[in-house]
């Protein structure tokens, strides 16, 4: 007797949302001191056209340690702006995520202190280090948070001072001509439009690639790199490695989330990447034959803001009147850990 077959498992049904979410409104706040290329020639051995040939950075913002900014000041700018363009208050928020690798302390964390000082009462705050990813894993996280009903409101925040862990000299030099600081942020909320939101999202790791770029923060050894008392709090780099996963990996992350989505490269509106390096930038560009108006670089003037450099594009565009309702977005972002993910958004 031939016995009866064994009913397949089914497929797990699929979740039906009944709410879209929204970019409510965005904002973004930059220290006032600038330093420029010609700053770091009267302090390192380097040269503005060497800077330029290998970044395509001219200048950055950074925080005077004396008198400030604090990352907690800049993150509270940065939501401030974008409460007020979304015609909100502090209260109306039920969460703030604040995406950061350098908090002003190692507690109470940049989001409480955002959350008081913008008067959004005992609601729920939460820190997130994803390095130069954070703002696009913060950005996956709290889509879902609200997609699913657990949250309505949400203020993002991606923001760094990433400068109070640079080395201005020669040593030092890999880093320094880098890195600024800024904060950028927005609104999300949940809307009755459920085409809005995320189309496809990609978030990876890969820890055994660590040691090309750390900040160190006592003499223990954890990457098996050589030993140096000035390495302690500075950002160590492996430029070539970094390059090199960079060049390799943005290409792919592209192709893997249109993929998910179902959509061609031409269908997007805006890239938004995280700004590491132009010749990075400007490699994936080539790669999917975009043009620079979709592509958007703004490294000269900025430097990488590390989880900020997303959403200081992002305010940019929005301010000028070319992000509109309608349109396709895409978040790219590759960082230490190492960290890549990506974004892609229905306005």
């Amino acid at each position: 007797m031939t016995p009866a077959p064994t009913p397949s498992t089914p497929p797990p049904a699929q979740p039906t949302f009944t709410r879209g979410v929204r970019i409510a409104g965005v904002g973004s706040a930059l220290p006032e001191r600038i330093l420029s290329n010609a700053d770091l020639e009267k302090i390192m051995d380097t040269s503005d056209e060497w800077i330029v040939q290998r970044t395509g950075i001219r200048e950055r913002r950074i925080h005077d340690p004396k008198t400030g900014p604090s990352t907690t000041d800049l993150a509270t700018e940065a939501l401030q702006k974008a409460l007020d363009r979304a015609g909100m208050v502090g209260s109306d928020l039920d969460l703030v995520l604040c995406a950061t690798m350098t908090p002003d302390m190692p507690t109470p964390s940049v989001s409480c202190l955002v959350a008081d000082r913008i008067g959004a009462g005992q609601i729920a705050a939460i820190d997130l280090n994803g390095a130069c990813s954070g703002f696009v894993y913060a950005m996956n996280c709290a889509h879902d948070f609200i997609r699913i009903g657990s949250q309505t409101t949400i203020g993002v925040i991606g923001a760094d001072l990433i400068t109070r862990f640079v080395d201005y000299s020669t040593f030092g030099r890999a880093a320094a001509i880098l890195f600024g600081d800024a904060a950028g942020a927005c609104i999300l909320q949940a809307c009755d439009d459920t085409s809005k939101g995320l189309l496809a999202q990609a978030m990876h790791s890969d820890a055994s690639r660590a040691k090309h770029l750390f900040i160190p923060c006592c003499e223990r050894d954890f990457f098996d790199v050589e030993y140096d008392e000035r390495r302690v709090n500075s950002v160590q780099m492996n430029g070539q490695a970094v390059f090199r996963f960079a060049v390799t990996t943005f290409p792919k992350l592209i192709e893997q989330t249109l993929e998910s989505a179902g959509v061609q490269a031409g269908d997007v509106d805006h890239y938004i990447c995280h700004q590491s390096n132009a010749r990075i930038l400007t490699a994936a560009r080539d790669r999917f034959g975009l043009p620079e108006d979709r592509f958007h670089i703004n490294i000269g003037s900025r430097g990488n803001t590390v989880a900020a450099s997303i959403p200081l594009i992002l305010d940019e565009l929005t301010q000028s009147g070319r992000v509109k309702e309608g349109q396709k977005i895409m978040f790219l972002a590759f960082g230490a850990g190492l960290t890549w993910g990506s974004s892609l958004w229905q306005l």
